[in-house]
């Protein structure tokens, strides 16, 4: 089995990968440049988890026993252990599972 590439596909994701390293990297070192204030550090910290619940809340509420189910183990896990990619992980392994068996 071959595998195809075509150039513009791959260019396109090169691109994006430089973009997003660049917003990263830029936002980092204007960040280390500007004074915040406690505030401003405050509501940066909670951000990704925000974003995670901003993109998921959606599925969350058309969603499935599945899906509530899987949001159940995902907010214990987050309980417990206060970590984001542990969480997203077993969110992923928990609706997979669930899906599956449901």
């Amino acid at each position: 089995m071959t595998i195809e590439l075509d150039p513009l596909v791959v260019a396109v994701i090169a691109a994006m990968t430089v973009a997003t390293y660049v917003t990263k990297a830029g936002g980092l070192w204007l960040l280390g440049k500007v004074d915040l204030s406690p505030r401003v550090e405050s509501g940066l910290e909670i951000l990704p988890g925000a974003i995670i619940v901003s993109i998921l809340a959606p599925e969350l509420v058309g969603g499935t026993l599945a899906t509530w189910l899987a949001a159940a183990v995902v907010l214990v896990v987050a309980w417990r252990t206060d970590s984001i990619t542990i969480s997203l992980g077993t969110g992923i392994v928990a609706i997979l599972a669930l899906r599956t068996v449901l």
